[in-house]
């Protein structure tokens, strides 16, 4: 039999004993060096993700070059992205409505980081658009494409860019980007 190996555990009275195994412990060379029985494993995860009907129906409205919204007729407001309750009045929304693929940048984020944390070669601006349409304080965190970094402003105006329709799949990403609308 391998040497006996110690391990802790707390007593209801607040005492800490040392118990004994039955065992040889790894050494942390041994581990370093896997000159124990190691066996590695990848793994191949597959999942799936429900968007239950409201946010389902909005993808599909991307797909097809609309962003919509609902609309609750006790509070008069328009909620995107849309939602089955209105939050204020908690009752059921009353209807769908089509919103413009305008709006205003209500706040901004310029990144220089990537998702892995290594620096980016441009900047990327990320940003909380009210869609116009929607009620004040409603909209959607999308990419700003078009406008250098410096020139992005809060209350500034834009105007989504759509992936050509052979390439639309459901997704927020069916839009682009969202661009600046230049004024006359």
């Amino acid at each position: 039999m391998g040497r006996l190996d110690a391990g802790w555990h707390g007593c209801n009275n607040g005492e800490v004993k040392r118990l004994k195994f039955a065992g040889t412990p790894i050494s942390p060379e041994e581990w370093r060096n896997e000159s124990v029985f190691f066996k590695k494993e990848e793994f191949d995860l597959k999942y799936a993700w429900d968007t239950g009907y409201a946010i389902a129906k909005f993808l599909e409205g991307l797909k097809a070059g609309k962003i919509l919204g609902v609309k609750c007729n006790r509070c008069e407001r328009i909620l995107v992205p849309p939602r089955m309750f209105c939050e204020k009045c908690f009752r059921k929304v009353d209807e769908w409505v089509t919103l413009r693929d305008t709006g205003t940048v209500n706040t901004f984020s310029v990144s220089y980081v990537n998702n892995d944390a290594s620096r980016r070669e441009k900047p990327l601006v990320v940003a909380v658009i009210e869609i116009h349409g929607a009620s004040p304080g409603m909209g959607i965190l999308h990419v700003l494409g078009e406008v250098e970094p410096s020139r992005v402003r809060v209350g500034m105006q834009v105007k989504a860019v759509w992936k050509p329709e052979n390439e639309r799949v459901g997704a927020i990403t069916d839009i682009a980007y969202f661009k600046p609308i230049e004024v006359m």
